[in-house]
């Protein structure tokens, strides 16, 4: 089923002869192979230019704060489905991948339509703090989380949000988003009436997007990271398996509650 119409028929990214591959208009080989880092490449593929120094470091502070963070539900995901499909490492990998949502690392996405949001608002004539106090209260009252702030583990701040935005003043790339992101921690206890310190979910926008990054590519950046942790995990799966661990530790935390005949002993009990 066609939704909308479709008459572009073109795509502005690669194409090839017997001679060359093109990469947004560069010569694969004679130009960026062994010229340019992975980093200067996604970027160059997102956007169609390549970056400048401020933009790189940037996104490589991104993709290195965000790749790992231990045995988080995607990664689990990802080494029992190795476990059980051992000859499928790109299943494993998408598994991982497809775990990624609005509370893990999809957060990202939804934290920069609020900084975008925060910002817009603050362009008519209004106080970035004013803008962000009335954009949490609507989110209040219409009982919507607040992505990008507090975190299960980091209650008084997210070390790595923090670096975030160093490497952002470091590189002089912190503007308007940065701005909307503290603004937004600043008014949150007194709409909440409890802290919730700005976790990397919303540095991540806010650095991305004061350098220069697409909006609509976002929630692309945490995903991209994670998979190069997810290929470290499935790595060490295949040497030091614990994904069958994981699947009994999990089986054995859920109690059965259904119904049952009478006298009926579960094994695990």
């Amino acid at each position: 089923m066609k939704i909308g119409r479709q008459t572009h028929r073109a795509s502005a990214i690669s194409t090839s002869n017997e001679a060359a591959i093109l990469v947004r208009g560069h010569d694969l080989c004679e130009e960026l192979v062994g010229r340019i880092s992975f980093t200067d490449h996604v970027w160059l593929l997102v956007t169609g230019e390549l970056p400048s120094e401020a933009q790189r470091r940037v996104l490589d502070a991104v993709l290195v704060a965000i790749a790992e963070h231990g045995l988080v539900p995607s990664v689990q995901a990802a080494r029992m489905t190795l476990a059980a499909a051992p000859e499928a490492l790109q299943g494993a990998v998408a598994a991982g991948l497809l775990g990624c949502g609005s509370v893990i690392l999809g957060a990202s996405e939804d934290a920069g339509r609020l900084l975008h949001e925060t910002v817009t608002r603050a362009e008519s004539n209004k106080s970035m703090r004013a803008a962000a106090s009335e954009i949490v209260g609507e989110y209040r009252a219409a009982q919507r989380a607040i992505p990008g702030y507090g975190h299960p583990l980091h209650k008084d701040y997210d070390p790595r949000a923090r670096r975030l935005l160093a490497v952002a003043s470091e590189v002089g790339a912190r503007g308007r988003y940065t701005e909307a992101a503290q603004a937004i921690a600043l008014v949150l206890p007194e709409i909440t009436g409890k802290p919730l310190a700005m976790n990397v979910s919303a540095a991540i926008p806010a650095t991305l997007l004061d350098a220069g990054y697409p909006l609509l590519a976002l929630r692309g950046a945490p995903l991209l990271a994670r998979t190069a942790s997810l290929i470290a995990h499935l790595l060490e799966e295949r040497t030091r398996p614990i994904g069958f661990v994981l699947s009994h530790a999990g089986a054995a935390a859920i109690d059965y509650d259904g119904r049952k005949p009478e006298g009926f002993v579960a094994s695990d009990q």
